[in-house]
């Protein structure tokens, strides 16, 4: 497919005199993984603020589906198919992790989600979507488990499965790996890599052995402009990129 799902032109955020996003220009096509990466500062969450509606743009347009969604809301980019986690990971804690899910898929309808605290029967147990999203987290084992008790691996899982809950066509990932230690990346790995059967994955990630394994294309970032963007291959190989983020650590570090 040549037409991209989501089309961001001339995105401009500004703090003040600072100068966020100096006029990002992002095409991001359809069920693929597009990765984000850059050094701390360089623009990478605000830029996801800006795409999801966390945050109003200064300047620009971003259009989704071919509809101009600037000036929506988070939560209407929600309705219209686009979810986020973050780089915090932020669950209800004392409630079961089938409970997490129920609620995020709550959410996704105005009606619904006021009636999180009624019985979970009926369409109000959402048990497909629920357990669809436990199948795939790889977490079926301990969907009766207070998601507090979970290891922080599991954590950083059912954050990304709050966000596939609301069935959104578009998920964007803010450093879903971080803080996780080497026994948890291969599932988070085989996670990311599989939803594109279903979804399109915007991604922000600091590991480049995931970051050059599983990207379709990369968007390299710095001092709130885009730097270059390509193929793994290509982005691997940029002198640019090797010489301000990459570096040694290519093969295995963080940048």
């Amino acid at each position: 497919m040549t037409t991209p799902i989501l089309e961001a032109t001339g995105i401009v955020k500004q703090y003040g005199k600072f100068m966020a996003l100096g006029g990002v220009d992002l095409r991001v096509m359809p069920k693929t993984i597009h990765s984000v990466i850059g050094p701390n500062g360089a623009g990478k969450t605000t830029l996801f603020h800006m795409l999801t509606g966390t945050r109003p743009v200064s300047a620009g347009r971003i259009v989704f589906e071919g509809r101009d969604v600037t000036g929506e809301t988070d939560y209407q980019r929600v309705q219209r198919g686009i979810a986020r986690s973050f780089q915090v990971t932020s669950l209800f804690p004392s409630l079961p992790v089938r409970e997490n899910l129920r609620l995020a898929a709550l959410g996704t309808a105005p009606r619904k989600a006021m009636s999180g605290w009624r019985l979970p029967t009926g369409d109000l147990a959402c048990t497909d979507i629920v357990d669809q999203v436990l199948d795939r987290l790889e977490l079926s084992r301990v969907a009766h488990t207070a998601a507090g008790a979970l290891s922080h691996g599991q954590q950083r899982r059912l954050e990304v499965g709050m966000a596939l809950a609301a069935r959104p066509r578009a998920v964007f990932l803010d450093e879903p790996t971080s803080g996780m230690g080497v026994d948890d990346l291969g599932a988070m790995k085989r996670l990311i890599r599989g939803l594109v059967q279903d979804h399109t994955v915007v991604l922000i990630e600091h590991n480049m052995d995931i970051v050059m394994d599983i990207s379709d294309t990369i968007t390299v970032m710095q001092q709130g402009k885009v730097l270059m963007e390509g193929a793994p291959a290509i982005v691997r190989g940029d002198p640019r990129v090797r010489a301000a983020y990459l570096g040694n650590m290519i093969t295995g570090g963080k940048a």
